[in-house]
């Protein structure tokens, strides 16, 4: 294989060696924009839109757009995408996946497809990882959009609907994961069309993709309603729970888990589970006073107390969550940041809350749910920037059907980077 990529390159650079005509024409029409006067520069957005109502499609215009966006973006910015940004463009517009290393201006390469997909008229989503990057990338890069004739929409927390709606039917919308997802099932809530926000899934660019697509995937956005009162009962498995003995194994694989441990129940840290033991079921049968634990009868008896032991044995305070002016608050696992009016969902919220002797919230039934993985499916082009997604091209391949692209930099690498180094104890 080392010699095959030797002859003919590596599939990224033959990918880059395809697109290279296309970024050529885009160059030769370099001299001609800035020739431009600004009248006839910001002209050119209504007469690209013209050509694709006369049957033009997207490809077509394509050198020309991007010579007209990087020309906006050098007179309003003072910056002009080089020619790997370019290729950058190219990739997201086909939607697919550009690996870019940090540093190298992903930020101002997603204005090249933003804004010749815009011309479409459907809407085109940036979504960022946090509100912060939302908005900064929505009021640098709006400066080019707007610049050109086009509108550009941020979505943030805090925003009432009708300011949703605004920004939803703007050209080009920034937004994040969390705000996109809730604000979709939001709209599968409504009950009248004049509730809805958003507009449709035409194309999206989600920024960090393999954080959100990959790390993040299996997250459940969930709505919830309020369901019956059993805070008592979540109060009496947890002292219940708190008088047992547990064991706790970090592996699932170390050792085959048996009833005849002395203890009552076993946590499993690698699965996030817990199961009581023989001796704790027998426990929880004399300390409820039933027959029998395993009855169906018993079932919501048994959710509670397995619920109370996810609180105790799983649940790790200041890690998982923090105890706030008499609340729960969740910690966002991947940012670190609070996640405030978030709950757990299955009860296990309550089931916290009665461990840390606060207020136990009514318990709320789920109205609507999706993952992160089903919702951006939903899109009729996808497309992302990272600078690490080689590593999880086969699950961007598998599950998004998006292939990677390694974008060269613009300047050769003067860093070393050396292998990863993998120690098998923390001594090492």
């Amino acid at each position: 294989m080392g010699l095959l990529t030797k002859l003919f390159g590596t599939r990224s650079e033959r990918e880059i060696k395809k697109l290279q005509p296309t970024v050529d024409k885009i160059l030769a029409l370099e001299e001609e924009y800035k020739a431009l006067s600004e009248d006839q520069l910001k002209g050119k957005t209504p007469l690209f839109k013209e050509r694709l109502a006369q049957g033009e499609t997207l490809d077509d215009i394509l050198p020309e757009a991007f010579a007209a966006i990087r020309e906006a973006a050098w007179r309003v910015l003072g910056m002009r995408p080089y020619p790997v940004q370019l290729i950058g463009g190219i990739v997201l517009h086909q939607g697919r996946i550009a690996e870019m290393k940090t540093g190298e201006g992903k930020t101002l390469v997603a204005i090249l497809p933003c804004y010749l997909n815009a011309l479409t008229g459907r809407g085109v989503h940036v979504v960022t990882v946090n509100d912060y990057l939302a908005k900064r990338d929505s009021e640098w890069m709006g400066k080019v959009y707007r610049y050109m004739g086009l509108s550009i929409g941020l979505v943030i927390p805090g925003m009432k609907a009708p300011e949703r709606r605004i920004a939803y039917a703007a050209d080009i919308t920034y937004c994040t994961n969390n705000e996109l997802g809730f604000d979709y099932l939001r709209d599968n809530m409504a009950i009248y069309q004049t509730e809805l926000v958003q507009r449709g899934h035409a194309f999206a660019i989600v920024d960090e993709v393999d954080s959100i697509l990959i790390d993040e995937a299996r997250t459940p956005l969930i709505i919830s309603g309020k369901g019956e009162d059993s805070s008592k009962l979540y109060e009496m498995a947890d002292y219940f729970v708190s008088t047992l003995r547990k064991m706790v194994f970090a592996k699932t694989d170390e050792k085959e888990i048996q009833d005849d441990y002395d203890c009552d129940y076993i946590v499993d840290e690698k699965a996030r589970s817990v199961s009581l033991t023989a001796s704790g079921i027998a426990k929880a049968e004399k300390y409820f006073g039933v027959e029998n634990l395993a009855d169906a009868e018993n079932a919501t008896l048994s959710h509670h107390i397995n619920q109370a032991m996810k609180a105790r044995g799983i649940m790790k305070k200041d890690i998982d969550y923090v105890v706030k002016d008499g609340q729960i608050i969740i910690v966002d696992e991947f940012t670190g940041r609070l996640m405030y009016g978030r709950r757990y969902n299955e009860g296990l919220h309550q089931a916290i809350e009665a461990k840390e002797r606060v207020d136990v919230a009514g318990e709320s039934r789920t109205l609507a749910t999706i993952t992160f993985q089903n919702f951006f499916r939903l899109y009729d082009k996808l497309s992302g920037m990272t600078g690490t997604a080689l590593t999880e091209e086969e699950e961007f391949g598998s599950i998004y059907m998006l292939d990677v692209v390694e974008i060269p930099t613009n300047k050769p690498i003067a860093r070393a980077d050396h292998p990863d180094v993998v120690y098998k104890t923390e001594m090492g």
